[in-house]
């Protein structure tokens, strides 16, 4: 179902292709994972003791 409205939204083949297969659902994945991985690694940087 939500495959076919954001498909809907694109050109008529890239729209049908990712409706079909449902790429847009892995590629919002992969972004949320990017996402998660930079904010994680600032985070942890930022606990790093700073020399004096």
């Amino acid at each position: 179902m939500y495959g076919r409205v954001i498909g809907a939204g694109t050109t008529r083949a890239g729209g049908a292709t990712l409706a079909a297969t449902g790429l847009w659902v892995n590629s919002m994945a992969m972004v949320v994972a990017a996402t998660t991985l930079v904010a994680a690694g600032v985070a942890l940087f930022k606990l790093v003791p700073r020399r004096q």
